[in-house]
């Protein structure tokens, strides 16, 4: 069976040599100026790229992804499944936590329990995994078996952005995955606030946090005892500076030694310069958005008919035609992003193999919307961030123009992620941008986080904040999830592609590239998943 990953790279101890760390000053402060800042320490908080990319400098995953999403051991060293919804997990021996305790199978459970008994996270994150095991047992203290509720054919995938906390953390009686009985644990669960003040931020990393000031930095210092081997920085700083135009002068002024989303139109004067370096890779993570189309009246939508008209399919469709999805990536991406006409990128595992293109034309989408009952159009305003995606502001005040071009009189909310992500969650807007990198390189990863229906073990529509529903694509995407045949599971992901694409409930826009630009004296290998990991950041040879 193949297998697919979220990405954690670790560079080993042979990476290193004592000449490059006397060598160059940079060898033991490394600054990086971040263009999204994570909103928490808490590695279960929300599952958002910055706050994953933070965890894993302080935590581990039983399973790890090199920068092309490739599975590699971790905390686990090897995994197999029985054929069924049986896998066991053999754990990796004589690894440490940073208060000195000794990692071992009853961490693992008790991270999965955490994971269910999180009052302070934002949304139902790795609640989705976690919530498909029907049974959890350690035979021995490097042993897990893990039975699932249903077959799961990507549980390893799936399990390599999950962060293993330490159950030192908690007062506990004997550990087990016994939810009911709160696994053992006497004391009260972790809240985001133990972590950020580091008092629970006890991981198997390669770093340790030394500080997190919202804000204004985050701090960590190189883990001695870290298993895979010592990391050159001694001293890491992430500063959080959303606007490209400081974060590229504090480059060139020599304020930061890597700047994370420098604007694509300055990369030509970046390489022009023998000072830096620079290197764009494509990813996985499609910019989108998701259509309130439950509700009979929707919070941040005027009809003359006091109606929700995003309800319509003929609306959603007008609303797509009305984009110009090339003309958003020339100009407000500068090059650095393809048109998206599904919801991965074509080629990729359940993706369709030859997707319509999802046409410009402003008078096809005016006839639809006299056609629905709205010849003159409605009111309706789109939420966004103005601080996660790249250009995110931009790019929805792009769509609004284009919306209000057809007859759609649109305005822009856009707010800063720390509101914006519980609000959304909380089904606040109409009409509201979102983000997805695909945590398993299928098409799964889109297709059971937002359009299902959410079941009552929430392992599927964890997000679908739109209120969505397609009996049609549910009955597709539940028998595609627990498909262990591969051809099998990429017909049915192709078909459910297909049928979410024709409602329009989510409109994609394009997929980004992640663009890293640094000192020369440095070499930083580009990620897929749009990690900036210290661990990609190395003295150049």
């Amino acid at each position: 069976m193949r297998q697919r990953a979220f990405i954690t790279l670790v560079l080993g101890a042979s990476m290193l040599s004592a000449s490059l760390l006397s060598t160059s000053a940079t060898a033991q402060t490394l600054r990086i100026a971040l263009a999204s800042e994570p909103t928490a320490v808490d590695p279960h908080y929300h599952e958002l790229t910055p706050n994953n990319a933070l965890a894993a400098h302080i935590f581990d995953n039983l399973v790890l992804q090199d920068e092309n999403q490739a599975l590699k051991p971790g905390l686990a060293t090897s995994w197999e499944n029985d054929g069924k919804n049986r896998w066991t997990f053999k754990l990796r021996q004589g690894v440490k936590f940073t208060n000195g305790q000794s990692f071992g199978a009853q961490d693992v459970v008790f991270t999965f329990c955490r994971t269910l008994k999180n009052e302070t996270k934002v949304s139902d994150s790795f609640a989705d995994v976690t919530s498909n095991f029907a049974k959890v047992e350690t035979p021995d203290a490097s042993t897990l078996v893990i039975e699932t509720k249903v077959p799961e054919p990507l549980l390893p995938n799936l399990l390599s952005s999950l962060p293993i906390l330490s159950a030192s953390i908690v007062q506990h009686g004997e550990i087990s995955y016994d939810v009911a009985k709160n696994c053992g644990v006497t004391g009260p669960w972790p809240a985001v606030s133990n972590f950020n003040d580091g008092t629970m931020a006890i991981g198997t990393g390669p770093y340790k946090l030394k500080s997190y000031v919202r804000g204004s930095a985050i701090e960590l210092e190189r883990n001695p005892d870290y298993w895979g081997g010592a990391q050159p920085w001694a001293t890491v700083r992430f500063l959080p500076v959303t606007n490209a135009g400081p974060r590229l002068a504090g480059l060139l002024a020599g304020d930061y030694d890597v700047i994370e989303n420098p604007a694509a139109r300055d990369l030509a004067r970046i390489k022009s310069d023998k000072r830096f370096g620079s290197v764009i890779t494509p990813s996985t993570r499609i910019v989108y958005f998701q259509l309130d189309v439950a509700r009979d009246e929707s919070p941040f939508v005027k009809a003359p008919d006091g109606k929700n008209p995003l309800k319509d399919a003929r609306v959603r469709k007008a609303m797509s035609l009305a984009i110009d999805r090339e003309a958003i990536v020339k100009r407000i991406m500068d090059g650095a992003a393809e048109p998206a006409y599904q919801y991965l990128p074509t080629g990729m595992f359940g993706t369709l193999p030859n997707p319509p293109k999802l046409a410009y034309d402003p008078a096809a989408a005016k006839k639809l919307l006299a056609e629905a009952g709205y010849p003159n159009g409605f009111q309706l305003t789109l939420s966004s961030t103005n601080d996660r995606y790249i250009n995110d502001s931009q790019i929805t005040q792009a769509v609004a123009q284009y919306l209000t071009q057809i007859g759609i009189k649109a305005e822009v909310d856009a707010m800063t992620r720390a509101i914006y992500f519980p609000r959304r969650a909380k089904k606040e807007f109409s009409v509201a941008i979102g983000g997805w990198g695909s945590a398993t390189g299928e098409a799964a990863s889109f297709l059971r986080q937002w359009p299902p229906t959410p079941n009552e073990a929430k392992t599927l529509g964890g997000s679908n904040y739109g209120g969505y529903k397609n009996d049609e694509f549910d009955k597709v995407i539940r028998a595609a999830v627990s498909e262990l045949d591969d051809k099998k599971r990429a017909e049915l992901l192709q078909q459910g592609m297909k049928l979410v694409l024709d409602d329009g409930a989510f409109i994609p826009l394009h997929f980004e590239s992640g663009i890293w630009a640094f000192k020369s004296e440095l070499s930083v290998a580009g990620r897929a998943d749009q990690y900036m990991l210290a661990m990609s950041v190395k003295p150049a040879k």
